[in-house]
């Protein structure tokens, strides 16, 4: 059955314009914001189930809209990584403390910004790591199979590269897209692709290219300096919440 509690639209409708603007390629540490959001009213569980469907056609749409625009390189060992991490996420769920993330996120989130901040030669160029995106890559696909939240590691690994802004958001397009669409099928398994939850997203999947139009303009409009300045400070700014969340 469709969820009617209008509490529950105050909430959602302001998370699924959030991850709208982040897939536009907008400040997207925002996105976070949305299962938090939706979790005053719901379960985490059932908000990130709700979530799931909406992101894959917000995914579908970033793919398109940046399809000329990529870091092949990265993807290649980004991807793989993720897999095994959406694995672990599968097997490890029922022990998944999602406070536990919430703060091992947070902090994370807040020690990358204030580097970024308070030490210049930290705002180099740094290349292409296999280990790091190892790493990060399976950090990403474990903490987004949870409470979808893999947009931190991928931007702590991504971030210092400091490609054109439009290809570091093709790239997060690509692999959050790949990513999104391998979690259906272990949530499926976790029978949360329930009818009341896919209606649900029904309901609120015309807010998702609204909020994609929004970042992707917004995008466009930005010099790149700006764009990551404002996207580090949206890390440390979600990485407060998170901590706070969490604690």
């Amino acid at each position: 059955m469709l969820i009617f509690d209008p509490i529950f639209y105050l909430v959602s409708i302001p998370a699924v314009l959030l991850y709208g603007v982040a897939k536009g390629g907008f400040a997207g540490p925002l996105a976070i914001l949305g299962v938090p959001l939706m979790s005053l009213v719901i379960s985490p569980l059932q908000a990130a189930a709700i979530l799931l469907p909406i992101l894959c056609i917000q995914d579908l749409i970033s793919i398109f809209s940046y399809r000329k625009t990529y870091s092949r390189e990265n993807l290649l060992i980004l991807l793989p990584a993720a897999m095994l991490g959406i694995i672990f996420g599968y097997l490890w769920f029922s022990l998944l403390s999602e406070n536990n993330i919430r703060i091992f996120l947070g902090v994370l989130a807040i020690v990358f910004a204030l580097n970024y901040f308070l030490f210049s030669e930290n705002r180099e160029t740094k290349s292409i790591s296999n280990i790091k995106g190892y790493f990060w890559g399976s950090v990403s696909g474990f903490t987004s199979f949870g409470i979808h939240a893999g947009g931190l590691p991928f931007n702590i690994y991504m971030l210092p590269q400091r490609l054109d802004h439009r290809k570091y958001v093709g790239t997060a397009a690509i692999f959050f897209g790949v990513v999104n669409f391998v979690k259906l099928y272990p949530y499926y398994l976790l029978d949360q692709l329930k009818i009341e939850n896919l209606t649900t997203a029904l309901v609120l999947l015309p807010f998702a290219p609204i909020g994609f139009y929004i970042g992707y303009k917004l995008t466009h409009a930005l010099e790149q300096d700006k764009f990551y300045s404002i996207t580090y400070a949206c890390l440390l700014v979600i990485g407060l919440k998170l901590l706070m969340d969490g604690i």
